[in-house]
């Protein structure tokens, strides 16, 4: 067993989760929400034992390093992040409609990692032979995975307000199953507020692995701009949500600008633009 054929596992594992809570939100019964949960975690728990794996594999090549070094690696450990976050929520909370709008993001990430990137185990780059490398990357991913949940639940929480303002309450339709709005801009401010400090971790580790592998702190570089772009319009939806009751609608779309900034920051900025993480690409 490869890690490949696992992560190939993962990946169907992902689309059937993703079809089941389609499923759930079209006939509502609470069988099919339950099963998108427990294949979800099934796959979750497959892509923690193909991660260990290809960490195996690499020292078998001998270029131990822990799989997190290329953007192959960094897809699939997003993939899992965001499956992580999800299922720690659903655990928590039980609204497993949420899965509709959050394993979309997972699944994505895995077929474009197995269909679309080179997958192959290859050295370290002299920057990111430290170990740095896993506190830098681990505490970035967490903080974006938090995000492309918040992101979902924001998008739950557009539709649902424009569905009441539209039309009357029924028990009926296919929002009904979403939790209330007040849950859902509750659960995207929970949401960011976890994933703003671990993103607050990720500049300040990324800083030091800075100084460790080019001798400064800060220079600019354009994935570092972005990531501050990033980290400002995250402390603007947390400023304006505490000093000025920001809620609703202008927090749901404020926390969709702020996943979509995390995206070019993560995928636009090494595919687009060069710069010290031109690696990433």
């Amino acid at each position: 067993m490869t890690s490949s054929l696992l992560f190939n596992i993962t990946t169907f594992f992902y689309l059937m989760s993703m079809l089941a809570f389609f499923a759930f939100i079209a006939t509502r019964v609470k069988a099919l929400g339950v099963a998108g949960s427990a294949i979800a975690l099934g796959g979750l728990v497959l892509q923690t034992i193909a991660i260990g794996l290809r960490w195996k594999e690499s020292y078998a090549l001998g270029v131990g390093h822990a799989p997190l070094s290329n953007l192959y690696e960094s897809v699939v450990f997003f993939s899992w992040t965001i499956v992580l976050i999800y299922a720690l929520l659903d655990l928590k909370y039980r609204y497993r409609v949420i899965g509709a709008f959050v394993m979309p993001f997972a699944l994505m990430g895995m077929a474009w990692a197995q269909l679309g990137l080179h997958s192959g185990i290859e050295p370290l780059v002299p920057a990111l032979q430290s170990n740095w490398l896993l506190y830098h990357v681990i505490t970035c991913f967490l903080g974006y995975a938090t995000f492309a949940v918040a992101c979902g639940i924001s998008v739950m929480y557009l539709i649902r307000e424009n569905h009441e303002r539209a039309t009357s309450a029924s028990d009926r339709s296919i929002v009904a199953t979403f939790p209330s709005t007040r849950v859902l801009d509750d659960l995207n401010y929970k949401a960011i507020m976890i994933g703003f400090p671990l993103l607050t971790l990720g500049i300040v580790t990324g800083a030091a692995w800075a100084n460790y592998a080019w001798g400064t702190y800060w220079s600019w570089d354009p994935k570092e701009t972005w990531s501050l772009i990033v980290w400002f319009i995250y402390a603007a939806f947390l400023h304006a949500r505490i000093t000025r009751g920001w809620a609703g609608g202008r927090a749901a779309w404020l926390s969709i600008v702020g996943f979509v900034a995390t995206i070019f920051c993560y995928l636009g900025v090494n595919l687009l633009l060069s710069g010290l993480h031109s690696y990433g690409g």
